[in-house]
């Protein structure tokens, strides 16, 4: 078990007949998603359906078109974006590690610029998320001396370390090696089993199987269906689900 650490209680994360668009491409076409305080959803679907930007527009990354984002029943589409991504962390494909600042620096900075906390204070709560994702002895150490896998487990500590009560994985094994991929899935798991509120889009269909308690499958900017892992996997609904499991499985 992970080493415990202090952190704002989870909260629920809703979006709400989500609507965004770029130009005169439709991304996201009145998408409702619910994750309850302290669950994991995943976000299954083909390439293109709009689960990154769904994503992002809940982070407010993307400013939605229409609908509305709710933490815990209140908006907060009003809120100072830099204060929401307080709130809700979020892991990319890409690590975005600032290679010439160490281990260590890389996750500090955040604490220390965003939350104005003493150097002495993000360096422990920096060593704490490290320890956190077992990697506290490479703490001095610079990004590029590090596997992917560790580079991916940095940018966790990062997120984690703003204390964030909603955390965003954006296909966080997509840029890894394969034998690489087990370990962020078992991290990801873990903090899930911790009490994380989690929303994954991802295309590892054995995660979002047996670490999520609800998955949401999208296409075409769409919710197509939803429902609890045993339902989807082994009972889908709908022929265009179908359709995806049986190409992906």
């Amino acid at each position: 078990m992970m080493t415990e650490v202090a952190r704002r209680k989870p909260v629920s994360l809703a979006g709400k007949s989500i609507h965004l668009a770029f130009g005169k491409h439709t991304v996201l076409r009145g998408v409702d998603i619910d994750v309850p305080a302290g669950d994991t959803v995943a976000v299954i679907g083909p390439s293109g359906s709009g689960k990154s930007t769904l994503l992002r527009t809940l982070n407010r990354l993307y400013e939605p078109d229409s609908g509305d984002i709710l933490l815990d029943g209140r908006s907060v589409l009003r809120d100072n974006p830099d204060h929401l991504r307080q709130r809700i962390g979020m892991v990319f494909q890409q690590f975005n590690l600032f290679p010439h600042r160490s281990v260590l620096d890389n996750v500090m900075l955040a604490p220390r610029k965003l939350k104005r906390l003493s150097a002495d204070a993000a360096r422990e709560l920096a060593l704490a998320q490290l320890d956190r994702v077992g990697l506290k002895h490479k703490a001095d150490a610079r990004p590029g001396a590090l596997s992917g896998g560790q580079q991916q487990r940095v940018a966790i500590a990062r997120a984690l370390a703003m204390s964030p009560q909603v955390m965003l994985f954006d296909e966080a094994t997509s840029a890894l090696d394969p034998e690489m991929v087990k370990d962020i899935l078992e991290l990801m798991a873990e903090l899930g089993a911790d009490g994380m509120t989690m929303l994954v889009v991802t295309h590892e269909m054995g995660f979002a199987r047996s670490a999520s308690d609800a998955v949401v499958f999208m296409d075409h900017g769409k919710v197509v269906e939803t429902g609890p892992p045993d339902q989807i996997f082994e009972a889908a609904q709908t022929e265009r689900l179908q359709r995806f499991l049986s190409q992906v499985l």
